[in-house]
């Protein structure tokens, strides 16, 4: 395959050509190559910058950090890569990743990527609009067609197999035949990719607002079998549910996001929902926003609780292990899980019922409840019962409000009394006992009842009174 250089209408962001100015006069040559040239050719954000150079990646990583003030971390000493991490311009966080060639030349280094369409360099100090293209990825672009760079792509580097599944999404591709072909031989080869590479590949999938689509693409190839077999259920109707659970919760997402348009909310359900929740917009907006470890997306955790929906506590947190999530995922993974279903039962009337589920769900209950009025709203299918989705978003309206604008009310009662407090007023040992005159003195603050310290050692007093005697381990 001859290279082709040929001149291309790129939209460079203000990041980019800072570096090219930077690195004026730079030798030898650096190539900003891969996903950054594609970006640039779709009019899209530019978050990652991948360039590569003849020798001196690591230098060169380490010549950029020092130029605009950022961090280096050296990547890989014997393939010779590096990381600059620095402020960009929108005060976000750009990653420049450095390499030397992978290859004898620029071309044997293109041609050794995964698809075309990243398969395409230009020369940072040179004309920003001469691209390198060997593979052929500018047609690709153009024609919406994702196609493997060599028909051995996916064998060498199989997590390849879900990047194609994102991509095909994310830029609206049609995976070209012999490149679905692949992708299905080599889907049973994902068992062997470390656990943190299908993970990190899962959650760009699951952050995108065509995830179901997503999901249907990997399970159509094999992937998705591999990679999560237990989320596949065994009845195809059941399969059916947890698509339409997804997509919901990426409709919600979507409209809680500042991209939400008039039409994000055209259809009656999703509209109400629109309506009942938007005071609270901005709030779920930061939640789903969660900085999680690795830039992970919090609208992706939620969605993975969607896709695990039907499993047991247990099995969730098998997943939550082999996933390698961290601990702090889990315990958000766990909770969503757990909580999620209680929500229906809970009676907006009662303080103690709110107190209770919030108790229950705690950080987590936003996404519960969000997960809670998707199965709600996509179990309906073509036939909304509306008052039955009404009374459903006014429930969570209820919960979220007492969790965002009543919280000391409602979920969180200021402290009267300490464990130790409650100890030496009473004269009972450490134990449980504590722990329950604790939960019912709150309780009782949520009812109205305690509102100040007397009323809470009162309490207390005599609910010990009404317990057997000696129950006070």
């Amino acid at each position: 395959m001859t290279e082709s250089v040929q001149r291309m209408p790129l939209a460079w962001t203000d990041d980019v050509l800072d570096l090219a100015e930077a690195l004026e006069g730079h030798t030898p040559s650096a190539y900003v190559v891969g996903g950054a040239v594609r970006d640039a050719f779709l009019r899209a954000p530019i978050r990652d910058i991948d360039l590569v150079t003849q020798a001196g990646g690591r230098a060169l990583a380490r010549k950029i950090a020092n130029l605009r003030g950022g961090a280096y971390y050296a990547l890989d000493d014997v393939r010779d890569i590096g990381r600059a991490i620095l402020r960009g311009r929108d005060g976000g966080r750009l990653v420049i990743d450095v390499s030397a060639l992978r290859g004898a030349s620029l071309e044997e280094d293109l041609l050794d990527r995964d698809f075309s369409i990243n398969a395409m360099a230009v020369a940072l100090t040179g004309s920003l609009d001469e691209v390198h293209d060997p593979a052929g990825g500018w047609g690709d672009l153009r024609a919406r067609r994702l196609r493997l760079c060599r028909p051995d792509s996916l064998t060498r580097d199989p997590v390849r197999v879900l990047r194609a599944v994102r991509y095909s999404v994310q830029f609206g591709l049609r995976v070209e035949p012999d490149t679905l072909q692949a992708a299905r031989a080599a889907a049973p080869l994902l068992a062997g990719v470390s656990a943190e590479r299908l993970r990190d590949e899962l959650f760009k999938l699951l952050a995108q607002p065509r995830a179901r689509t997503g999901l249907v693409v990997a399970q159509h190839m094999g992937a998705l079998a591999v990679v999560l077999p237990d989320a596949l259920a065994s009845r195809r109707e059941d399969q059916r549910q947890t698509e339409r659970v997804v997509e919901t919760l990426s409709q919600f997402a979507t409209a809680i996001s500042p991209t939400r348009t008039d039409e994000t909310a055209a259809q009656f359900g999703l509209g109400m929902f629109v309506i009942a929740l938007d005071r609270f917009r901005g709030r779920l907006q930061a939640h789903l926003h969660h900085p999680w470890p690795d830039e992970r997306q919090g609208r992706a955790l939620l969605l993975l609780a969607g896709l695990l929906r039907h499993l047991s506590d247990e099995l969730v947190e098998e997943y939550a292990i082999t996933l390698r999530l961290s601990v702090a995922e889990r315990q958000r993974l766990a909770a969503i899980s757990r909580t999620w279903r209680t929500a229906a039962q809970v009676d907006c009337e009662d303080p103690v019922a709110v107190f209770r589920f919030w108790r229950a769900a705690g950080e987590a209950g936003p996404e519960a409840l969000l997960l809670h009025l998707a199965e709600r709203l996509a179990s309906y299918d073509l036939d909304l019962d509306q008052d039955d989705w009404l009374a459903a978003l006014e429930r969570v309206r209820a919960l979220l409000f007492a969790w965002y604008e009543d919280r000391e009310r409602q979920v969180s009662p200021p402290v009267l009394v300490t464990g130790d407090e409650l100890m030496r007023a009473l004269g009972i040992r450490p134990g449980r006992l504590v722990g329950e005159l604790l939960a019912g003195i709150e309780e009782a603050q949520v009812r109205g009842e305690v509102t100040t310290v007397q009323d809470a050692l009162r309490w207390a007093q005599d609910a010990l009174g009404n317990r057997r005697p000696g129950a006070d381990g």
